[in-house]
Parts: structure tokens; sequence; C-alpha cells
């Protein structure tokens, strides 16, 4: 089974339309993909009489193996905060054991699977518990990916080091270009692809910028291990 975690260099990069860009990849070499937000704080109703976070139904569109919710979002917190503070909100304690058991009915059914974080790595899930725990709990390499702006330079290298650290593999990276303002982003894409490569995390794909982005039309290159 093949799995990976994708983490990002902060909210809003673009971690959901890059997880679902992994996934229809992935769905064209394997038959049953399906894609896992661990943690998700923000819930809408779902149009059937109960609740869901929005990136969840991204994930659930580009996968190809339906799941129970309870597997594919374990932990669905009311607001949209830092997962930590919501939870405390909602008087609840985000805990390993029913993300971890979730994961593991996931991989058990499926050929890949891929597990969207929450903000960013070190993003706080409880007053002990950390988005970065949880990656290295379920000990899957990490795609990360980054969101072209300025300052993404000094937070793209500085995730790369913690992921380095926490003994995980940084798998690859993910290009996001949220800023169709931003001054000289192919220097910038140039530097993060010299820098990270370095590191032997090479660049997956480059997610153009669009009013309606859509990641089936994603160009993914995907590790050789992976197809």
């Amino acid at each position: 089974m093949i799995g990976c975690f994708v983490t990002g260099t902060d909210t809003g990069v673009g971690k959901t339309l890059a997880s679902c860009a992994l996934l229809h990849a992935l769905g064209r070499h394997h038959a049953r993909v399906v894609g896992m937000k661990a943690v998700a704080a923000g819930a809408e109703p779902d149009g059937h009489g109960g609740w869901a976070n929005e990136d969840t139904l991204a994930l659930r569109a580009a996968s190809t193996l339906a799941v129970p919710a309870a597997w594919d979002n374990p932990v669905l917190l009311a607001d949209p905060l830092s997962p930590h503070i919501a939870a405390q909100r909602a008087g609840v304690e985000v805990t390993l054991p029913p993300i971890l058991s979730a994961y593991h009915q996931l991989a058990a059914q499926s050929d890949a699977v891929v597990v969207e974080g929450a903000g960013g790595w070190r993003v706080p899930l409880s007053d002990s518990l950390s988005i970065a725990d949880l990656a290295v709990a379920l000990q899957l390499p990490v795609v990360l990916v980054v969101g072209l702006r300025l300052g993404c330079l000094n937070h793209a290298l500085l995730t790369a080091d913690a992921i380095r650290a926490s003994g995980l593999p940084l798998a690859g990276w993910i290009c996001s270009r949220m800023d169709p303002h931003m001054l000289a982003p192919e220097d910038n894409l140039a530097t993060l692809r010299r820098a990270l490569g370095s590191l032997g995390a090479p660049l997956l794909a480059d997610l153009p910028h669009q009013v309606r982005p859509d990641p089936r039309t994603a160009s993914v290159q995907l590790p050789q291990e992976w197809q």
C-alpha cells in the first residue's frame, strides 16, 4: 500500500488542491485510492442531514474508493480555527488512537492513501500533540506544499528542516502559485528547486494560479515507487 502525508508551509497554501491532484495521479496507476483528512476544523451541512468539512468533501470527490466518514475524517471540529482551539471549544481532546485506527482501516482497503494535514507542520492538535506528531505516528513519507509568495523561501526551508529532523523522508514538494502578482516567481521557484532538490526532494507538481482550480488537470510527476 502506498501512502503519503501532505503538509504545507502555512494555512491556505493549497494542500487540499495538491492532495486531490496526487489522488488523481495515483488513480491513473491504482484502482483503489482514497484521501484522508485526519483532523478537520470547520464544518458545514453536507446536504444529507449531517456535517462535513469542505476539504474532506474535495478529497472524497478525488478518491476512487468510498469509505465511512469515520475513516476518512475521524476528527471533525465545528469551528474553523486552529484544531487545538476548536477542540477546546467543542469540549473534546484530539488524540492519536482514533486517527491511527481509521488510517489502518483505509490502508487495509486501498492501494494508496493520501493523508492531508491541517495548517502547517507544527500546528497544535492539543496541548501535547501536533501535526508533526501525527505524521510521525503514521510513519508516512511527506509531501510539502509550498505556497509561492513573498516569504516562501524561508517558510519552505524551515519546514523541510523540521520534517527531516523528525526522521521522516521528504518525498517531494509541490509548488502552489498563490499570488499571481508575485515578483520574480520563476527565480523563487528555481531557488526552491535547487535547495529542496539538494535534500533529495524533487518537484512533483507546479500548480498554476486558477480562479477555479481543477486538480484533474494538474501535471504530477509521481515518484517511481508510487507508480
